[in-house]
């Protein structure tokens, strides 16, 4: 995998994944950089719905935690939990792990955000 790590920008608030290596992550990373749209979803997480759908054969389900990037597989959406309940979901595959700017995933739903490879 050539990047393992991917910005979120906004309004010079910056989050940073560093991504895991299956399937669905390195479809992602091979569709950056992208602009998208987040916003608010059931106080649990932020959610933006990707122009494509990504490919998650051969990618295992997973749990919600607190700190990761997720792909959900119904939806065709990106998220980022910050209040995760729930347990192993084969629909949710975790794609990183937050390295900075916890804090600042509020700042992502006021504009546009770029992603991109770091």
């Amino acid at each position: 995998m050539a990047a393992s790590r991917v910005r979120f920008s906004s309004g010079g608030a910056e989050v940073v994944v560093r991504m895991n290596d299956n399937p669905t992550s390195r479809d992602l990373l091979s569709k950056l950089p992208l602009t998208l749209t987040f916003e608010e979803f059931g106080g649990r997480e932020k959610i933006s719905y990707l122009p494509e759908r990504l490919t998650t054969e051969g990618s295992p389900g997973s749990a919600p935690r607190n700190g990761t990037l997720i792909y959900y597989k119904p939806w065709g959406n990106l998220g980022f939990y910050y209040n995760a309940t729930g347990g192993v979901d084969d629909n949710l595959i975790t794609l990183g792990t937050v390295e900075a700017g916890m804090d600042r995933l509020d700042r992502l739903e006021q504009g546009q955000v770029t992603v991109e490879a770091i």
